[in-house]
């Protein structure tokens, strides 16, 4: 089997389940129909939104002869571990550069995660980093070779949005309504290009700011779509005890594991507004479950340090 076949074979899978959701062990009654496509259940290491966006990126780093894969991501990324699991598993080296120059004299689940599956680690200023890329390249001129293929931080390309649009497919069409997390703006876009005329996509930020409008643009041209910005509670990694609270009641219910940072906050969004009858009736909502779950050791080291609850899954 030659490089190229192995890569794609990788990524040979059946579509993840629709699990519903009954609204009432929440104490909701809307006469909506609520499910979840579990997309965190695709790979136990490269779950959800990773595995669709780093797929077409590895069949093309493998069908150009790459061997290493560089990358950019903060201390719990999502992308950073699922990167260095990735290219130990098709036999890349890979390096990641994190944002923090302080965390090269600490550890964390995430960055252990990586280095032991043989990544390379850099720390990056703060300050520096809004120039990552400059200083990158001025770092070490090694990485200016041919034989690096470089990822952007999050994963967001246009083959990032191609492997996004097959999130959804024939057991989505019935769907009125599409939620999911938006970090980077691949995921959105690439549920944008592929939903039906029919459907509407509603992302939540992770960040604060507004700017997310304009990166969304780059890769799509509808319009059937909309950003609700209410939900980040604060800003990228912020959390209260009514997110973890809710979080841990979820799984409760549900069975069904939620990460602080996206998917906690973007279900704690959408049953929002199924309780304030955001959504017509008979409305048929679906929401995208992106992964992301491998940082919640890391948040739970945190929450130890504030006294804070734990996220108890």
């Amino acid at each position: 089997m030659d490089s190229e076949t192995l890569a794609l074979d990788f990524w040979n899978t059946s579509s993840s389940v629709i699990q519903p959701i009954d609204l009432r062990l929440l104490g909701i009654d809307a006469d909506v129909q609520f499910a979840v496509k579990r997309e965190d259940l695709l790979h136990p290491f490269v779950s959800g939104n990773k595995f669709r966006k780093l797929k077409y990126n590895i069949i093309e780093a493998k069908f150009n002869k790459k061997q290493t894969l560089a990358t950019f991501g903060g201390a719990f990324s999502n992308h950073i571990a699922a990167v260095a699991f990735v290219g130990s598993r098709m036999g890349f080296k890979t390096i990641g550069f994190i944002r923090g120059e302080e965390l090269a004299l600490t550890s964390n689940p995430t960055l252990d995660y990586a280095r032991s599956h043989g990544m390379q680690l850099f720390f990056i200023s703060r300050a520096s980093y809004k120039n990552k890329d400059i200083v990158v390249l001025s770092h070490d001129h090694r990485l200016n070779s041919e034989d690096i293929y470089w990822i952007p931080e999050g994963g967001t390309n246009h083959l990032a949005v191609k492997g996004c649009e097959e999130i959804l497919d024939e057991s989505t069409e019935e769907f009125d309504f599409i939620g999911c997390c938006v970090g980077t703006a691949g995921t959105i876009s690439g549920l944008i290009n592929s939903q039906k005329n029919h459907q509407k996509v509603l992302g939540f930020p992770a960040l604060k700011g507004g700017f997310l409008t304009k990166d969304i643009c780059k890769f799509v041209n509808q319009s059937n779509w909309a950003l609700i910005e209410n939900y980040h509670f604060g800003g990228y990694g912020k959390i209260d005890v009514s997110l973890i609270a809710f979080m841990n009641l979820f799984y409760q219910k549900y069975q069904i594991p939620l990460d602080p940072v996206y998917t906690g906050k973007m279900m704690f969004g959408m049953i929002d507004l199924i309780k304030n009858q955001y959504f017509p009736k008979h409305s048929k909502i679906l929401a995208i479950h992106s992964g992301g779950l491998q940082g919640i050791a890391g948040m739970n080291d945190y929450l130890k340090g504030k006294k804070m609850p734990l996220i108890e899954f």
